[in-house]
């Protein structure tokens, strides 16, 4: 992406489903597929023999299973639990930021939040997306239907166009897994490193792959990467974690600083 093309993307206030219902438009293809599945063996049952109905049963009851927990769990943690109330960062992090940078992917429902936990301070809102590296279905049609509000600098993401030491904090909202190479993220995390001064610090918030993850998505949870990857990645880029904490059991914040 150009790094100097301007375009403008915010989050609007919240609706009420309006999580679940961004997860079954982004995920669309894959619950139709599910679905038709699902009516197929349910023509096919009386029909079918004893053995058919059991390899049917094989495939769909895990099927039908993980598309309405998905549904379920996103309801939870993007409309039921207070996911996107981000007054927590002015006690996580080890000061007040003064310049803070917040990079998305296509989709920016956090900018205009971290604004007004964070009143007073320069913030500055960069889109990483790149449909050459960032080439699933969901994260092409969530940059389709983002809504048009603010300013945001588009950049590449091992590109960001700023100084050295520029932010003494940045962030990473569910947009670095977007980056499906390990060495794609952590190129990314140097780039940060670079931005942010001596005492900066990356708020990392990401599902990670793991067994509350694959009980609530199944084979979707793979979308995710796990603790351990995103500790290399990071680890790689010359962070060192802070803090770390959950906020429900899907999804995990990683406060990390440059190690010295």
């Amino acid at each position: 992406m150009n790094t100097t093309a301007m375009h403008a993307q915010a989050a609007p206030a919240r609706r009420r489903f309006q999580g679940v219902m961004q997860i079954l438009v982004f995920n669309r293809r894959m619950y139709v597929a599910t679905a038709a599945a699902v009516c197929v063996v349910l023509a096919a049952w009386p029909v079918a023999g004893v053995w058919v109905r059991a390899i049917l049963l094989t495939f769909a009851v895990p099927a039908a299973f993980w598309t309405l927990s998905s549904i379920a769990v996103s309801y939870y943690v993007y409309d039921c639990f207070a996911l996107y109330d981000f007054n927590w960062m002015r006690k996580e992090l080890a000061t007040t930021p003064k310049r803070w940078i917040n990079i998305h992917a296509g989709l920016d429902e956090t900018s205009e939040l971290l604004e007004e936990v964070f009143a007073g301070a320069e913030g500055c809102v960069v889109d990483i997306y790149d449909p050459r590296t960032m080439t699933e279905p969901s994260i092409r049609q969530a940059y389709k239907r983002s809504k048009a509000a603010r300013t945001t600098i588009g950049a590449r993401f091992d590109a960001l166009p700023f100084r050295d030491a520029r932010f003494d904090a940045a962030f990473l909202i569910f947009a670095a897994h977007e980056l499906r190479r390990h060495e794609e993220r952590m190129r990314l995390f140097k780039e940060v490193a670079r931005v942010l001064d001596a005492h900066g610090e990356l708020v990392l918030m990401e599902h990670m792959r793991g067994g509350w993850n694959f009980a609530a998505f199944g084979p979707g949870a793979l979308h995710f990467f796990s603790r351990r990857e995103w500790l290399k990645a990071a680890a790689e880029a010359g962070f060192a974690v802070r803090r770390e904490f959950t906020r429900t059991p899907f999804v995990r914040v990683m406060v990390l600083r440059r190690a010295r």
